[in-house]
């Protein structure tokens, strides 16, 4: 495995730009998808069809019943943070530090050890060096043996991601991509946050790299992809969308299940197309606008009552032998 360390170590371990009413979803839709911002979402992904309900962000039995369970089945259990912004300053959130203590937390109390986390980008604000080092020494309080991360643009800000690859980048390939298998799951971290201009951008020699990983394997094996910017055009006017992503879409359309997990958009959205599924994550730093609410996305204010239920983790859960991944968003409130 690459792209990883040791969580109790010190050392590292395209959507062409489309309007919001791709593949049929109008903006009534997109605004009501988009409308689980802030909430915990229970979502089961079965043969490329989604099944959600709303969940009460008490369920803390249930979730610790479903980690027994898992263990007994010798499961794959893992969490998905994303977007801390350490060294954010701002009315948004004046302790983005104390935010992501309590989702580390949140995650130490799951009931279960996760098999590993993924932070899915913008682990700092700034990308400096003081801001990199925190944000390591923090992940290092996760209760897991395995932590795993792809960089957000603001983690790549005036180098061109050097001071992130120094810090999490040990042996990734290329700008910090990078695959791994477990538990009969092929995962890919790709890096779309480089060469941007306007939308996400992976590249040609990215590309070529998640061609010849996928060439050997079956296509009933689970693929899990992660990245920083969505995989999908979720709402390109705002750069929330990679330009490029369908050549990497179009290679994995053969396999069964496919699950596509990104940060970035500071908010709960999901999105079907036929065999692959798209989960934008929320965010431990501050909320941003919903899709077209507003004229960019800016961090928001909102009352401090009403911070942390736009702050949250994410669960994931897989059963070797299944073919469906089940997903718990859960609110830092």
């Amino acid at each position: 495995m690459t792209g990883y360390y040791d969580s109790h170590d010190s050392a590292p371990a395209g959507d062409a730009e489309q309007p919001a009413t791709e593949h049929g979803m109008s903006r009534r839709q997109l605004m009501r998808h988009a409308g689980w911002f802030g909430g915990a979402v229970v979502l089961t992904v079965a043969s490329g069809e989604v099944i959600s309900r709303i969940a009460d962000s008490r369920d803390t039995n249930s979730m610790a019943a479903a980690g027994a369970t898992a263990a007994a089945n010798n499961s794959l259990r893992f969490v998905q943070v994303s977007d801390s912004h350490i060294g954010f300053q701002g009315p948004a959130n004046t302790d983005v530090v104390g935010s992501f203590t309590e989702a580390i937390n949140q995650v130490n109390s799951l009931g279960f050890r996760p098999d590993f986390v993924m932070h899915s980008g913008d682990l700092t604000h700034l990308s400096t060096a003081g801001q990199f080092d925190q944000v390591k020494q923090m992940l290092t309080g996760m209760q897991t043996d395995r932590v795993f991360t792809v960089p957000g643009e603001h983690d790549s800000i005036g180098d061109a991601g050097r001071a992130y690859r120094k810090t999490f980048g040990m042996g990734t390939l290329g700008d910090g991509w990078y695959s791994f298998d477990t538990h009969g799951v092929h995962f890919i971290a790709l890096v779309n946050t480089l060469s941007l201009e306007k939308l996400g951008h992976l590249g040609n020699d990215q590309i070529d790299f998640v061609r010849k990983d996928i060439a050997g394997l079956s296509s009933d094996t689970p693929i899990v992809v992660f990245s920083h910017i969505p995989l999908f055009a979720m709402y390109p006017k705002w750069g929330w969308s990679t330009d490029d992503a369908l050549k990497v879409i179009a290679l994995l359309r053969r396999f069964s299940s496919v699950t596509c997990l990104n940060g970035h958009v500071h908010q709960l959205f999901t999105k079907t197309d036929g065999n692959i599924t798209f989960h934008s994550a929320t965010t431990t730093a501050y909320p941003l606008p919903k899709p077209g609410r507003g004229p960019a996305p800016t961090p928001q204010v909102v009352p401090a009552r009403q911070l942390k239920d736009a702050l949250g983790i994410r669960t994931v859960g897989y059963r070797q032998g299944d073919h469906e991944l089940a997903i718990k968003d859960q609110r830092l409130a």
